[in-house]
């Protein structure tokens, strides 16, 4: 399925199965789910995409080549590739352990060729093993939503009172593993959204409401996962003195203007940007510990257009994945 322009629905194509170059091998996929950050790209938010382009980066498939210097992985193994897809290991915020921020990064299904077919190229060295407790369905969004999820966690440091802002793909996953830490989880919807309210509480949220509502007490941290700039100052009017609002989106409609006071007494604003190899690997590990459970909902490649709208238009809970026929 791919993107010949912004604004344009994906169109089923066939294409040639690429051929791996130096350290990368060739992923026959298995399945891959579906990103709000494929909407920014597919909306033109995201600008400068390769064009045609293959978008998705929540792959799970199987090594079926391997180019020169790819040993990583053997064939017929089964792995994950994540939105980070190249950094050149030396610019000024790679030797800072910044990987994340490199300016020469490359990211899959924005300039490098995504996971909505049925083959995709990848770096080994940007891949990762995935849990065995795992099937395919259900690992594909550890591989963004969690990542992501967990980076911004992260980002909350020690924080215990933990709002999250938008309850979908990142924040179902990473209320679970807030609650195995430890932490107590508030759960913040569109309004009237009671069918993702009580989602929330299934998976350990103690309060679950409206995201211009008051929590029941102040929060130490607020991640937001949905893209709408108004909740900046809706979260840190929901702060203790001392807490930070963790933006988690890649993209988010303009921040409007907000009295200082509210982020007075050492309130923190920040983003989180794409995500480190070393976020890979430990979120894989705690993943399964929790156990992370993911909700997702199916849908069969040709129908990857209804899957982004469905997504769009807030339709379920948990996360899209496109099941790719063998």
């Amino acid at each position: 399925m791919r993107l010949r322009a912004p604004n344009e629905p994906l169109r089923l194509e066939d294409v040639p199965v690429p051929v791996p170059a130096e350290h990368q091998v060739l992923v026959r996929v298995s399945v891959c789910a579906v990103c709000r950050t494929d909407l920014h790209i597919v909306g033109g938010e995201l600008d400068a995409p390769k064009l045609p382009l293959v978008i998705g980066h929540m792959i799970v498939g199987h090594v079926e080549a391997a180019g020169e210097r790819a040993h990583r992985f053997e064939p017929g193994e089964r792995i994950g590739v994540p939105w980070l897809g190249y950094v050149d290991e030396t610019c000024r915020f790679c030797r800072r352990g910044l990987e994340n921020l490199c300016v020469n990064g490359r990211f899959t299904g924005y300039q490098i060729d995504g996971g909505y077919a049925e083959y995709c190229v990848a770096d080994e060295r940007f891949c990762f093993p995935l849990p065995e407790s795992y099937d395919d369905l259900h690992a594909a969004p550890l591989l963004c939503a969690g990542l992501i999820g967990y980076r911004a966690l992260r980002a909350a440091g020690d924080a215990q009172r933990i709002g999250l802002y938008g309850f979908g793909d990142s924040a179902h996953i990473i209320a679970q593993v807030a609650r195995y830490q430890g932490r107590r989880v508030f759960a913040f919807t569109s309004p009237g959204d009671t069918k993702k309210q009580a989602f929330a509480r299934s998976l350990g949220a103690e309060w679950a409401g409206d995201s211009l509502a008051a929590p029941p007490e102040p929060l130490d941290a607020a991640l937001i996962f949905a893209p709408v700039g108004a909740l900046v100052p809706a979260a840190l009017k929901a702060l203790d003195p001392g807490g930070v609002v963790v933006c988690a989106g890649i993209h988010m409609s303009d921040i409007p203007s907000f009295r200082y006071e509210l982020l007075w007494m050492e309130r923190q604003i920040r983003s989180v940007a794409n995500l480190t190899r070393r976020d890979g690997e430990e979120f894989l590990q705690i993943a399964p510990k929790v156990p992370v459970r993911t909700d997702v909902h199916p849908y069969p490649l040709a129908e990857a257009n209804q899957a982004l709208d469905d997504l769009a238009k807030g339709r379920f809970a948990g996360a899209a994945v496109l099941t790719i026929a063998p």
